[in-house]
């Protein structure tokens, strides 16, 4: 896979996260059904119901968490300037998304409590869940590969990182 391939997939990839990001927002804003149809679980649905800030709390971190990873996929892409850590910032990132992909469905099998419970009867939102993270993950696992081969490595004197 050539580099402009592997930018136009992290370009996609963080698109995808903002979206997610986004959507965390929205399901804030949506309160207890948006948490329940989401697949937050009933706990979380009640708390957000009875006026918890846990919910709030919770999301708010996990949308941050996305919004960050997606400025970090722009700048791998090359959108915006490239920020610091960024070549390990995008290994995380794919290590992250990949991990749920991978890990998602069997930790719901494998895992005990109510919330497993609740998730084992959403296996579709799972399994439609699982391929998004996929997705997202190879996405920045794309990047992560495309910017190592075009920065040098941090231990190269000046005159090696200039151009020509």
């Amino acid at each position: 896979m050539n580099g402009e391939y592997r930018m136009a997939y992290l370009r996609w990839a963080a698109c995808g996260t903002a979206a997610a990001a986004l959507l965390h927002v929205a399901i804030m804003l949506g309160g207890a059904e948006w948490y329940r149809f989401f697949g937050a679980g009933e706990g979380m649905a009640r708390l957000a119901r009875s006026g918890s800030v846990y919910p709030t709390v919770v999301t708010s971190g996990i949308a941050c968490a996305l919004a960050l990873a997606a400025v970090y996929g722009l700048s791998g892409a090359a959108v915006i300037r490239p920020l610091p850590l960024l070549r390990p910032m995008l290994v995380s990132v794919a290590v992250v998304f990949l991990a749920r992909a991978l890990l998602g469905i069997p930790a719901v099998f494998l895992g005990s409590g109510p919330y497993m419970a609740e998730l084992r009867g959403r296996l579709p939102f799972m399994a439609v869940t699982s391929l998004v993270c996929l997705a997202l993950g190879l996405g920045y696992a794309a990047g992560a590969v495309h910017v190592a081969n075009r920065t040098p490595p941090a231990s190269a004197t000046e005159d090696q990182r200039r151009p020509g």
